[in-house]
């Protein structure tokens, strides 16, 4: 009964201030590279259009087959690097070559491991290889977040945490290691006269 109420007190109020009108349903649309905002909006018709709007603060309103062509020919124009690497802005070289730089970096570290282990004659691994590594993750890391990559993200960003941790535990280790300033470390060298 109290719906029944509601419903009638609207219908008597609505003439009084004019029908209320809903705002077209929008979603907005993410196209990397684009200098304007682009939104899909759909028409109380139910016709949807794209809006977009510049940073001048000018809009228009494209059909989707309109979109299409424009974004088609957008994309056509792209260079041989700007499509290779996915990149839509001269910044986008940059990060790139921060991204390629990393994976240089995490590689190497490989390598030094592997170098390190053949000089020793057994496996081992040098301090060389978790500062490559923490560097190279640190590089990474940063290049998958403004791909917004979240696969890479995780993946550096625990193992970021794993090279930190090493590096603090060696550290801690050779501060442990080394005698104080009081010590002598080999008190019996000084007694047999060796020492000097």
């Amino acid at each position: 009964m109290p719906y029944l109420k509601i419903t009638i007190l609207l219908l008597m109020v609505t003439p009084l201030f004019g029908a209320v009108s809903v705002p077209p349903q929008t979603a907005p649309v993410t196209i990397e590279g684009w200098e304007a905002t682009v939104t899909l909006e759909e028409h109380p018709d139910g016709s949807i259009v794209y809006i977009l709007e510049t940073p001048e603060g000018t809009t228009e309103e494209l059909t989707p087959l309109q979109f299409a062509k424009r974004h088609f020919r957008r994309e056509q124009s792209r260079t041989f690097i700007n499509r290779l690497f996915n990149i839509t802005s001269p910044l986008g070289i940059a990060w790139v070559a921060i991204g390629l730089l990393g994976q240089a970096l995490f590689t190497g570290r490989m390598i030094i491991q592997w170098l390190a282990s053949e000089r020793k004659g057994r496996s081992t691994v040098p301090v060389a290889f978790w500062w490559m590594s923490l560097i190279g993750a640190s590089m990474l890391l940063a290049y998958f977040i403004w791909r917004k990559d979240i696969v890479g993200v995780l993946g550096q960003g625990l193992g970021w945490m794993i090279y930190l941790r090493n590096l603090w535990m060696i550290h801690r280790g050779s501060a442990q290691d080394e005698p104080s300033i009081g010590e002598d470390p080999d008190p019996e060298a000084a007694l047999d006269g060796g020492g000097r």
